[in-house]
Order: C-alpha cells, then structure tokens, then sequence
C-alpha cells in the first residue's frame, strides 16, 4: 500500500512535468504555456535526506562490517491556500534482511491560524503528523544521522504518529542575528509549545486497541535578552502502550539546553512507565548528556553520554553509552556533512559483554 502510494505520487508529478513539455513542444512554447506550468508548481517544495554510512564493531560478541542505508526521506510539500498546506514523506529503510522498504512517515493537512497576543504562527497538523518531541530535540542536536535521540534508541517512543498536533511560538520570535548564528528553528521569543491527541502506535504499526495517548511538550526561554539561547522544556505522555492488553504508557522528561554560536549543550531526565510499542509496563529512567563544540562553520566536535534503566525494580540491568564524534560541514552547518564517530556502550549485567563501534555517516540533505 505505502509502495503503490510512493509511486502514485511520484508518477503524477512526472505526468504534469510530461504534459508541460508536450504543450511546449507544440508550435514552441508560448507565455501561456510557462504561466501553466508555473502556476501548477507554485507553493511546491521536494525535499530529500538520506543517512549512508560505513559500520564496523561488535554486537552481542559477533563483529560485523558493513555499509548500511541507514535512512531516506523523500518528501513533497504544497501551499494551497494562505492558510492550509499539506505534506507527504515516504521513510525508506533497510530491514534487518537487507532488504529496502518504503513507508509513510508524514501525510498530513496543516492549518495556519492567525498569531494572537502571545500565540505566534499557531498550526494544527491533522493527520500522520509529528509528535510534539523529536522534530524539536533533533533540531538542537542535529546528530540524528549518528543514531536516533536518546529516548528513541531506548525504545520509549517514536516521531510520529496518527493524530492531531497543535504547535505554536511564544511571544513572538528571536532575532534575525539569532536565527542567523545560532538556530532558526522553534525561535520562539519566550518558548513554544506542542501538544495533541494520537492513536498510539507510531508510524512504526498499526494501531492495536482504541486508547488514545495525549502528549505535550511546554519549553520556555525565560531570559531571551540576556541569556538567549537557554530554554527550558517539559515533556509528557499519558496513555497505554500499543497491544490489545493495554499496559500503562506513561512519561515524564525534562530537558535544558543552551546554544550559541560556538557551543550546543542538552541535558535530558526521564522517568517514565511502560513504551509506546507496549512490550512491558516496566517503571524505567535515565539521562542524557550532550554536547557540540563549533570552533568554526566546517568542524564540530561532538560527545553524549546515555545512562538508562529498562526496570528500576530489578538490580544491575541499566545501561551506559557514549559517543565521540567529529563533523565536517560540506556545504551550511549541519546540511550536507560527514561525521565519524565511536560508540560504545556497556552493561550492568556481567553476562553481557560490551558493544563497540566505529562509524562514518555521509548526510546528504537537498
């Protein structure tokens, strides 16, 4: 199903690039036929991301060396009124048998609604639509291409889901210097904020029962003249997880972060029962801690550091992982880049032994 709809949408945009040539090839191209083709293209945008990288290390005591495609995204974007639009995004990925499988991560309509007093740009996205978490934290550690973020590699939850999100800027934006050198993204002067209604199941399965998971992200920038880049932020699910016997879904994450132009740093608490996939409804927490050294717009040095309990009533099952990068820009911070990093990560459990890898990631962003 998600194959055939990559390739119906892809097919009409081949079509309608095809139809324009036609008519232009007949008697020449008239003004007309420009003005046909530019009206039906106007408000469009394709996007493309790909994650490809070289692995080699040890996993469970077997040592492997491969080239992975890790991920892909292709996506298109149309405005169709000042106040609606509408996004779909294919994820294609690589099974644990090698082989590539499309999917649909985003494909949702988006309203724009007016900014009011202290709400700027409010949107509602209905549909498969961002959850109000990792679109925000991946846009201040932009290292999605080593891994996914901390709560994502652990398996609380994931990006997106079946829903209803609103999202909106607090108190009007930062600066343009701001945007410029440090981060145009979420630029709320006093925060922003995200919350919404989904089924349950990420864009990962289907859903599995009829509860409904209520999630909201609160961040505030409480000394935008002063100290701008501090935010502080809040995230919450409640809910059960996604299998018929509905176990308890809940969490709890607090997260501070600080970025200016040479320096990035987070820090991550969480507390939380049971998963998004409902595979237990264990009481589990932990921590993250990262950091990005900027010394100039080609080179970053990267670190982070992940503690995490899988069940907190159970002794000597938590576990450690670091990672050590460097980055180089190949064209704007953070777009098109190379990173070569070592992760490692380690258990309390004395009959598992340690994993270990060293890898290079190409991120190709267009």
């Amino acid at each position: 199903m998600v194959k055939n709809t990559v390739i119906l949408v892809l097919s009409l945009c081949m079509m309608l690039l095809l139809g324009a040539s036609m008519s232009m090839a007949d008697d020449g191209a008239s003004q007309s036929d420009i003005d046909s083709v530019v009206k039906a293209l106007k408000g469009v945008q394709f996007e493309g991301l790909m994650y490809l990288s070289y692995q080699d290390g040890k996993s469970n005591d077997t040592d492997y060396s491969k080239v992975a495609l890790k991920r892909g995204y292709f996506g298109i974007k149309k405005s169709i009124l000042p106040w609606f639009s509408a996004r779909i995004t294919t994820d294609i990925h690589q099974d644990d048998d090698g082989s590539t499988r499309p999917r649909i991560k985003y494909m949702y309509g988006q309203f724009h609604l007016p900014s009011s007093s202290f709400l700027t740009k409010p949107n509602i996205e209905v549909g498969q639509v961002h959850m109000p978490w990792l679109d925000f934290e991946e846009h201040i550690n932009y290292f999605r291409l080593q891994d996914p973020m901390y709560i994502e590699s652990n398996g609380v939850f994931n990006s997106a889901d079946v829903g209803i999100t609103f999202a909106s800027l607090l108190g009007g934006t930062m600066d343009e210097d701001y945007q410029k050198t440090v981060n145009s993204h979420y630029p709320g002067r006093y925060g922003s904020v995200s919350f919404g209604i989904y089924n349950g199941g990420g864009y990962h399965a289907a859903e599995k029962n009829q509860n409904k998971v209520i999630m909201a992200r609160f961040t505030v920038r409480p000394l935008p003249d002063v100290i701008p880049g501090l935010q502080f932020s809040y995230f919450g699910t409640t809910g059960k997880g996604n299998t018929a016997a509905e176990p308890d879904w809940n969490t709890n994450m607090g997260f501070v972060s600080y970025e200016q132009q040479y320096v990035t740093l987070t820090g991550t608490y969480y507390m939380g029962t049971g998963s998004q996939g409902g595979s237990d409804e264990n009481d589990k927490d932990g921590y993250s801690l990262f950091a990005e050294i900027k010394p100039n717009t080609k080179f970053s040095i990267i670190g982070r550091y992940d503690k995490f309990d899988p069940n907190t009533n159970v002794d000597n099952d938590a576990s450690n992982t670091t990672i050590l990068g460097v980055a180089y820009m190949l064209d704007k911070p953070h777009k098109n880049m190379v990173l070569l990093d070592y992760q490692t990560k380690s258990y309390e459990d004395d009959t598992k032994s340690n994993d270990n890898r060293i890898q290079a990631t190409l991120q190709v962003s267009f």
